[in-house]
């Protein structure tokens, strides 16, 4: 009965609290720079503008004042982490210790001041990437430039949506408790920081081809409250990857152009971002093509659209165990939030 509810849960769709126009608004953060990149023919340049256009997902339902300097925070937290994780990238030990330091202090940052989702995940996401394509050091200023523009793109975008669809005062969101019991969160901190350098470290040593999704894996695994919540996020993750990899093996035998690309990435994010407070499952199966567009990207066409698929289930498996394992660890540690 409970495999049934957790596979069941897969077509279930909660209501949602965000207005069809937001979701849009995130496409176009992550789409623009790639149209950009797209028509200058620099299309691995405008991949690392769309990755700082994420930083749309961090607008709250605040003023415009609030929303601006929130987005502004953001942006120094994914230029921080990008360049941070590159300063180590292509070396095993110093990486790993990187990005688990990295983890640490975002989520302690993120949970002291109660930040809410996607939280600390895209920060991680980012420093992971960032960790394991190999940049020259002369190359990480313009690197980092690429994805604060991006970020800057995003930020003109959203003040721009702020002024056409003003948030109602009844609307603005109270904020959040922050969590103060710095102790705990310290603890929590720095077994998920373990975690996931140890999975990028463990992706590393066996020398997997995209070691990054691992890490980014396993992060997104350990967003969970409760162990049912981690099981339930580790099956919706690996099944809504199988059927995303038929999807993206549809969409890459059409071997789109880059024009093609930045449309599909608008499109993906659109549904990704609907469908992502509704069931989590079903979002994974859209999310699935756009990592692997995304990977294919940032290797330059290292590999095949078809070994980037059947690479990619290998890695989602191994990332979603260590979060699991990770998160399961976290049950035992003191709550941070006191009573």
């Amino acid at each position: 009965m409970a495999d049934n509810g957790l596979l069941t849960g897969m077509l279930r769709l909660a209501p949602s609290p965000r207005p069809w126009h937001f979701p849009l608004l995130a496409g176009l953060g992550s789409g623009v720079p790639l149209l950009l990149g797209a028509a200058l023919g620099q299309v691995e340049q405008g991949l690392l503008g769309a990755l700082g256009g994420m930083v749309l997902l961090y607008m709250p339902l605040a003023s415009m004042a609030d929303r601006m300097v929130t987005l502004a925070v953001c942006a120094f937290g994914f230029a921080l982490c990008f360049t941070l994780a590159a300063l180590t990238g292509g070396h095993l030990w110093g990486s790993a210790a990187m990005l688990a330091l990295i983890t640490m202090l975002v989520n302690l940052i993120c949970r002291y001041y109660a930040v809410l989702p996607p939280g600390r995940f895209f920060f991680v996401m980012i420093a992971a990437m960032a960790s394991t394509v190999p940049f020259e050091l002369s190359e990480i200023p313009a690197q980092t430039g690429l994805l604060m523009m991006g970020a800057m793109s995003a930020c003109l975008l959203a003040f721009g949506y702020s002024l056409l669809v003003p948030v109602k005062h009844s609307e603005l969101t109270r904020p959040a408790q922050p969590d103060r019991a710095l102790s705990a969160l310290w603890l929590e901190s720095a077994l998920i920081g373990a975690v996931v350098g140890g999975s990028l470290l463990l992706a590393l040593a066996l020398g997997l081809h995209n070691p990054y999704w691992v890490p980014i894996s396993c992060a997104a695994i350990m967003q969970g409250n409760s162990v049912s919540v981690l099981l339930q996020r580790k099956l919706h993750r690996i099944l809504g990857t199988a059927v995303g990899l038929m999807l993206a093996w549809l969409l890459f035998s059409l071997e789109p152009g880059p024009w093609w690309l930045a449309l599909l990435v608008i499109v993906l994010t659109f549904i990704i971002e609907t469908l992502v407070v509704r069931n989590y499952g079903l979002a994974v199966i859209f999310i699935t093509p756009l990592t692997v567009l995304f990977a294919s990207m940032m290797q330059g066409g290292a590999l095949s659209p078809d070994e980037l698929v059947l690479t990619r289930m290998l890695d989602i498996a191994l990332g979603s165990l260590c979060g699991f394992v990770g998160g399961s660890l976290l049950q035992w540690l003191p709550s941070p939030r006191r009573a």
